[in-house]
């Protein structure tokens, strides 16, 4: 029923395997997309892994670097796999204990792993164990205990009726001395209850109590009396006061520019001379790649390293110290040459995830960044100096480095260029959520790109919005204003491509690709109407964009503000691409522009978020309102602002 088991180092040198009788498919494929999709990308998080018609399960030993896989049929339901693997992999430690102790990598071709009888005997207890037990037939009526009863039973139950009727009555007569009981009771309570007033009273003459008495009720008829007779006022409305505005003037001649000077320039009469003059952009200063966005990694975390190494080295000498200063000072108690358990990492995985929460990281991602890690370190040897904290902070940082590296690296300026040598336009489509940036990020990009000697075609395919197609049209003439066409040929570097509104999407894309194929434009930037992730008309219609232009690129636009929200955008984005393609293997999103990451300090969990789910990189970073606030993602600096106290 299994169709391999595999037992293979870390490093890939494989120990030892098994294929089923029948199974003629190599399993390295399948242990291949493995170790991409899901080791070396820090997924571990899921013990579970589907390849094309395989399921896989694995497990990690951490202390000898080993990775147990065993795959099956995804159709099969096996029970007994997860028990199964547990056993394969205790059997195998306890065996070659002193082999797998050696050190160096040399000791995994040296040595000889003959598992095979023990791996049959396992399977075969396995599968005993998971086939279900035949059921027990029924019992027939001359078995069951209703066949031994006879006349004689029947009778003793009628006499056991008599007997209860007689109980009956005894609880009756039980239940009335009780309710004489408790009237006795009540009179005697009723008698406590005077004498403890008459008690009270002993120092009041019988007069005072009259007084207080009439005092008392006198208060009460007043009280209500006035209540009665209070009526609410009525109240006069109240008239709408008029705003007086600041530098506001008092005459409309004001606010009146139609009128010009002799210059031909408008009166500046009425206008602020103090409003701050648009920044000036450099141009030429966007040549080759992109920088890396900036982030000072604060001090804290540079102090907070020193201080649990020092922690560290005072608990070794003296033997134990509690109360740090710091994110994770409180649980770094535990140091020492140990073994890392569940138990030991449970507090500090739960702060860390509390930690990346609050950064903006969703909380279904971090829960399972964390369980990555936990499976990543359970079973490691921790060294004498290094705290459990240390550790796993350390190891959570590599996984979040891990993950922000792109698995392949998108260099848009040599697929241009590739492009061109083809004699056919690059084209990339930007989708995403209302309000996100895409049109703003548009005009980055084609500036980025005219710096870099290309010339771009923007297609305005945001036939719904009112206004897409003029905030283009400004985007245009402001760039070739910055490249005036007399320094390149005569010809605009930057044009504009539109049908007006409420025409097809997918038609005025599909032209506009044709139309910089004939005038050899380099670059065809596909601007798309805004739409939420639960409109299905619109989705169905992105999906029919992309699929009838298989553009090269598909870049989802999204802003760095989302917590929860990124991974709902870009789940139902993938799925709606999916549900919607008319091939087998459908285009979905191949990167990500994260936007107004000025807007966040250190809260930069979304780019996580984000990547961690689609497994796409971040190809450009927005962080500001110029054409030249356009930045690549830098790993290390946006994790040290995630770890940041």
């Amino acid at each position: 029923m299994l169709d391999f088991f595999a037992i293979f180092s870390k490093g890939g040198i494989v120990l030892w395997c098994f294929q089923g009788a029948g199974v003629s498919e190599s399993f390295a494929g399948p242990v291949n997309a493995l170790i991409r999709s899901v080791i070396l990308q820090e997924r571990t998080g899921n013990s579970s892994f589907t390849h094309n018609a395989l399921s896989l399960k694995y497990k990690l030993d951490n202390e000898f670097e080993l990775v147990f896989v065993v795959g099956f049929q995804k159709i099969l339901t096996l029970t007994y796999v997860d028990k199964f693997i547990d056993d394969v992999q205790l059997h195998f430690r306890d065996r070659y204990k002193n082999e797998l102790g050696q050190k160096g990598a040399l000791k995994f071709l040296i040595n000889r792993f003959e598992f095979e009888d023990d791996f049959n005997r396992l399977l075969r207890e396995a599968e005993g164990g998971s086939i279900a037990r035949p059921l027990k037939p029924m019992r027939t009526y001359n078995e069951s205990q209703k066949s031994q009863k006879t006349v004689k039973s029947m009778i003793e139950t009628k006499g056991g009726d008599k007997g209860k009727e007689q109980t009956g009555k005894k609880n009756k007569q039980a239940k009335k001395a009780e309710a004489g009981g408790g009237e006795q009771a009540k009179s005697s309570s009723q008698s406590i209850s005077k004498k403890a007033v008459e008690n009270g009273n002993q120092s009041l003459s019988q007069e005072e109590i009259i007084q207080r008495r009439e005092v008392f009720i006198r208060r009460q008829t007043t009280g209500r009396a006035e209540k009665t007779n209070k009526s609410p006022k009525p109240q006069k409305p109240k008239k709408k006061e008029k705003r007086v505005w600041e530098m506001g003037g008092t005459s409309s001649k004001d606010l009146d520019y139609s009128e010009t000077n002799s210059n031909g320039s408008h009166s500046s009469q009425g206008q602020d001379n103090d409003a701050p003059a648009e920044p000036q952009i450099q141009v030429d200063s966007m040549k080759g790649d992109l920088r890396d966005v900036d982030y000072d990694s604060s001090e804290e975390v540079d102090e907070e390293e020193v201080e649990e190494t020092v922690v560290a080295a005072n608990i070794s000498r003296k033997g134990g110290r509690k109360g740090f200063g710091g994110m994770f000072g409180m649980l770094k108690g535990l140091v020492g040459s140990t073994t890392l358990s569940q138990q030991d990492m449970e507090p500090i995985l739960e702060k860390m995830k509390d930690h990346l929460i609050a950064k903006n990281v969703a909380a279904e991602i971090a829960s399972q960044l964390c369980d990555s890690v936990a499976k990543k370190l359970e079973g490691k040897v921790m060294g004498t100096f290094t705290t459990v904290a240390s550790t796993v902070k350390q190891a959570l940082q590599e996984s979040l480095v891990q993950i922000l590296q792109p698995k392949r690296r998108v260099d848009i300026l040599r697929d241009v260029l590739e492009a061109r040598a083809q004699r056919k336009p690059f084209v990339i489509t930007f989708c995403g959520v209302n309000g996100v940036g895409k049109s703003t990020n548009l005009a980055k990009i084609s500036y980025w790109l005219i710096e870099n000697g290309f010339t771009v075609l923007i297609a305005a395919c945001d036939t719904f919005r009112a206004g897409a197609v003029e905030q283009l049209r400004t985007h245009q003439r402001r760039l070739n204003s910055l490249h005036p066409p007399e320094q390149h040929g005569g010809r605009p570097v930057v044009q504009l491509f539109e049908k007006g509104y409420g025409k097809d999407a997918a038609g005025i894309a599909m032209e506009a690709i044709a139309y910089a194929r004939n005038q050899c434009f380099d670059v065809v930037l596909v601007d798309t109407a805004g739409r939420m992730q639960d409109n299905a008309p619109l989705m169905t219609a992105l999906a029919k964009l992309i699929a009838v232009n298989t553009p090269d690129l598909v870049l989802f636009v999204g802003e760095a503000l989302v917590g929860n929200e990124a991974v709902d955008q870009l789940v139902k984005f993938n799925q709606a691409l999916a549900d919607h393609s008319m091939s087998d293997h459908p285009r979905l999103i191949d990167g990500i522009v994260l936007t107004k990451f000025d807007t966040i300090d250190d809260k930069v969990g979304a780019a996580i978020s984000m990547t961690y789910i689609t497994g796409q990189p971040i190809v450009f970073v927005g962080t500001g309102q110029t054409y030249s606030d356009l930045r690549s993602l830098n790993a290390r600096a946006v994790v040290n602002a995630l770890m940041k106290a």
